[in-house]
This record gives C-alpha cells, structure tokens and sequence, in this order.
C-alpha cells in the first residue's frame, strides 16, 4: 500500500514514481520584450565593431578588456566570446573611419616669408644712399658708372652663395645646426675673394671709380653674412642689421637740403651702408660659433663625424649655383636691358629689382604651400592619374598665386618709385615670365631636382645676354626677348615639375 496510486485513468505518473523520468533541461527563452544586454555592449564598441574586418578582432577585443568566457555567459547570454563576437560583428554595419589627419611637415609661416621678403629688399636702399659716390660717365656699354663691377660683383657672389646654402642645409639636416656651422665658417669667407676678383675682372673694360669697386667688397662681404643668418634661420638679426639703413635712407629724403650740411650728408651716406654690413658681420660671426659649439661634446664629435661622411660631394652644388647665376643674370637684363639696347638714355627699371625682391617672401610661402597641397593629393588619390591631376592643380593654383602676388608688387613699385619711367606694356609680360622661371626652378630645387633649372636658366640668360649683339638694331625690344625667352623656359620647368610632382615616389 506504500505504492503510488493513479487517481485518474491515463495521467501521468507523479513526480518520483518508478516509469517517469525527469524533463531534460531546457535554457529559458528570453520574453521578445526583454531587452537584450549584448545591445548595450554594441554601443559602447560601436567604433571597434564598424572598423573590424573579422569577428576575431571583437573577440581579441573583448579578451583584452578582461572579459571571459564564464562573464559573457552570465552577463550576455552567449556561449563563449567567439559567439558575441559573431553576433557583433553581424549587427554594427561595417564603417571604416578615416584615419586622424597627419601634421603637415610643409605648413608655411606668413610671418617668416614676409619678414624674408623684407631682408631680401632692404639691401636695395644701400644702393640709393651710395649713389651719390658712383659718379663718372658713362661705360662703352652705357651704363652708369661702376655698374659693371657691381654686377659683376653681386653675380659672383650670388651663384657662391647659392651654392654654399645647399651644402649647408644638407648638412644642417645630416649633422644639425654644427655641421651647418663648420661648413658656413669655411665656405662664407671664401666667396668674398671671389666675388671681388669679378669685380676687378669686369672694372679693366669697363671702367669703375673706386667707390664702387669699395661698394662691390663690401656688398660681397654682406651677401656672405646675409647667407649664414639665412641659412641658421636668424633672419631677426639680419633685420635688426639693417634696420638703421632703412630708417637713415627713409629719412634722408625727408630733411630739407639746406638743414644739413653736404659734408654731414655724405659721411651719413657712407656710415649707414657700413654700419649695415659690419653689424651683419658681426651677428653671422657669432651664430657661426655658437652652431659650431654645439657639437663640441663628446656626443656631437661623433655626430658631427657622422654627418661630414653623408654630406653629398661638392659637385652637387654646382648646379644651385649656376641656377643662381641664371637668375641673377636674367634680373639683371631685367633691369639694365633698356640701356643695353637703347644706350645711355635709356632709365634703369629699378622697380622691377624691388618687385622681386618683395615677392621672394610670397615665393617662398608659396613653395611650402605647393609642397603641402601635393602632399594632400597624394593622400586623397587612389589613382596615378587622380594624383597627377591634383598636383597639377597644386602647382598651377601657387604659380598662379605667386605671378598675381608679383604683378601687385610690380605695378605698385613703378607707381610709388620717384620719377620712375613711364609703364611699358612690355615690361609686365616680361617680368611674370621671370618670375615663372624663379619660383619653377625654386620648386624643383626643393625636390632635388636641380640639374634641370640650372641648365635652362643659364641657357635662357645666355640667349638673352646675348640678343643685343644679334638682334639689335631691330623691331624686338630687350622686354620682348626677355618675354619670350623666359616665357619657353618657364614653360619646360613647368612641365618638369608636373610630371615630377605627379610621382608617388617624389613625395616620400
């Protein structure tokens, strides 16, 4: 009678008696309206849900959260990581963020290209204030007294300088601001002989009264200071050298003749210029030092051995310098062209030096603009043919920047220059086409490529140099050829340049 009894015919056997066995278990369905907790998980990894590309990387996630598999079973309801993961990655869609912008090693500064552009021009009010001293009648080429050996003197020193400042940025980015330094030491010294041996040179056909030949040293021995503050990158000082030139030539003019004596004028003429280049001297001497100081230490011997083993050969700033003694040569057509052709009665264009001097301050920013815009082109491209478009536009857009920067400059100088010349239709033409082929050679220069400015530069001033000897008298004037020489030259360099900048390769 222990038994159990069935109360009603075909029921179930009750719980514990002998013919019925347990329910298997069973996991609990969650209702439809439970909410599920691996949506909150997806929210909170909602970046590192889109961005992967295999449920593995959610899971390596979740694991190196801390999360194990015991956690996703009581918290999320899923059998071990894996699953979650699957389930992740099966409902965040896939969106693949673009990565943070990069620092941008080209961004320009306003405010150094301007204060350069300044260091670039103030020079030119040393030449004003010397006029008075470089009297004489006029050379067998009609030009004005001593102007041969100054130019002589200024092209001599330029192409040196232009070559000294490559092997010194080389190695300023080898060895650091020493290397710079021991290479400056030497190298800026050595240009000044140079310079003044063309002046000599160029002073036997064309006569110059001492004075000049005296300006031509001292101009050689400022564009060697000039350079070494330029290339340590101490263009304040160099500003601060020349700031009484610009305030006594400033305010000269402004005094009335009789106020002071002639005597107390022409020794002020003659100090401010001097004071200018001793006090350029001076600042280039001590930063010279103070570079070479740098690397005294242990540390900085062996670096500095280091960088003097990886400085490029000697030859390869050969063609820097040629390329700027193309430029200064075509600068110089620029400006005493009308007298080469027309004789002694033609007026120097004095306007067109000062314009591009100014503009070198929009050059130069506008060449660390050009590199930065080419740089995002080759970020924004997934083509060869979509990169060579974007530079292209790149450079067309700061060409364009800079030959409308220099029209300004142009126009406003001839206005403002006292007693300047008439405008001459021609001269405009001639001067952007100048400037197309500086600040083009100026780019290539930048990426390296230097053989091919170099070459067309001192190919365009050598035809131009030479077209009064074969092409005068005739209908061309010295602005026409100068135009259409330069316009061919910048037209190859421009070429150059696009397809050089169209590389990926270049932009490494």
């Amino acid at each position: 009678m222990s038994g159990t009894l069935r109360l009603v015919p075909g029921a179930p056997p009750p719980p514990g008696s002998p013919g019925r066995t347990a329910p298997a278990a069973r996991s609990r369905r969650r209702p439809s309206w439970a909410d599920d907790p691996l949506d909150t998980l997806a929210e909170e990894l909602a970046e590192v849900c889109a961005a992967a590309v295999h449920p593995d990387e959610i899971a390596a996630h979740l694991e190196s959260e801390g999360l194990t598999g015991e956690q996703i079973q009581r918290r999320y309801g899923r059998r071990d990581t894996f699953e979650a993961a699957a389930e992740l990655f099966a409902r965040v869609p896939r969106a693949f963020p673009e990565p943070p912008p990069a620092p941008d090693p080209w961004r320009g500064d306003p405010g150094t290209a301007l204060l350069r552009g300044l260091v670039f021009t103030l020079p030119g009010l040393g030449y004003a204030l010397a006029a008075p001293f470089l009297t004489g009648p006029p050379d067998r080429l009609g030009l004005p007294a001593g102007t041969g050996a100054l130019a002589a003197s200024a092209l001599a020193a330029w192409a040196w300088n232009q070559a000294l400042a490559h092997r010194a940025y080389a190695a300023l980015a080898a060895g650091g601001r020493a290397a710079a330094g021991r290479v400056l030491r030497t190298g800026a010294p050595a240009g000044v002989p140079i310079a003044l041996a063309a002046a000599l040179a160029a002073a036997a056909p064309l006569p110059a009264p001492g004075a000049a030949l005296l300006f031509a040293a001292g101009q050689a021995v400022y564009l060697a200071a000039a350079t070494v503050l330029l290339v340590l990158g101490r263009e304040r000082l160099l500003l601060l050298a020349l700031l009484p030139l610009a305030l006594g030539a400033a305010a000269l003019p402004l005094l009335p003749p009789e106020a002071v004596p002639a005597a107390v004028q022409a020794v002020v003429r003659a100090a401010l210029p001097a004071v200018a280049v001793c006090a350029a001297v001076a600042a280039a001497a001590r930063e010279t030092v103070r570079a070479v100081r740098e690397g005294t230490g242990a540390g900085g011997a062996a670096a500095a051995g280091a960088a003097d083993g990886t400085l490029p050969a000697r030859r390869a700033s050969v063609p820097y310098g040629l390329f700027g003694l193309g430029c200064g040569v075509l600068t110089a057509l620029a400006a005493l062209g009308g007298t080469l052709w027309h004789g002694a009665g033609a007026a120097p264009a004095g306007p067109v030096v000062v314009a591009l001097s100014l503009s070198m301050g929009a050059a130069e920013w506008l060449l660390y603009r050009c590199r930065s815009l080419a740089l995002a082109a080759l970020a924004r491209s997934s083509t060869a043919a979509g990169l060579r478009w974007r530079a292209a536009g790149a450079l067309g857009l700061c060409l364009a920047g800079y030959l409308a920067a220099l029209a300004a400059l142009v126009l406003a100088t001839a206005a403002l220059w006292p007693g300047g010349p008439p405008a001459d239709p021609a001269r405009l033409p001639a001067v952007l086409a100048l400037g197309a082929v500086l600040w083009t050679g100026l780019l290539l220069q930048a990426f390296g490529a230097a053989r091919t400015p170099a070459a067309v530069t001192a190919a365009a001033a050598a035809f131009c140099a030479a077209a009064p000897l074969w092409l005068h008298p005739g209908p061309p004037g010295p602005d026409t050829v100068l135009a259409a020489v330069c316009a061919t030259a910048a037209l190859v360099l421009l070429a150059t340049a696009a397809a050089l900048l169209g590389r990926i390769t270049t932009h490494r």
